[in-house]
């Protein structure tokens, strides 16, 4: 049963720092919009393509605008930071208790 419960621990560990990085790539995003570099840039790209669906999305179900502040990247981290503490936080135990 050990075995389960590394491989849960190790997913758990992964799933962790994948969302970590994920809140950087939002706050990158965040500052992307400040300067406006170029479009055509493939990393530009890159990140567009991975958060601006998800806050598109968010926009569409809510409002997120409060006049020409857009929060949909601030409610996105929380969004983020909550499934970090309620998932990860269960595998992991979830984890030690196979062990």
């Amino acid at each position: 049963m050990f075995v389960f419960g590394n491989l849960i621990g190790g997913i758990a560990y992964v799933l962790d720092k994948l969302l970590e990085a994920y809140i950087w790539v939002i706050i990158i995003r965040a500052v992307l919009s400040w300067i406006r570099p170029n479009p055509m840039n493939p990393l530009v790209r890159i990140i567009y393509a991975l958060v601006d669906p998800v806050t598109y999305k968010m926009s569409r179900m809510f409002p997120t605008r409060i006049g020409m502040l857009d929060l949909a990247p601030f409610i996105l981290i929380l969004i983020v930071i909550f499934l970090q503490r309620f998932l990860v936080s269960s595998l992991a135990d979830l984890a030690i208790r196979m062990r």
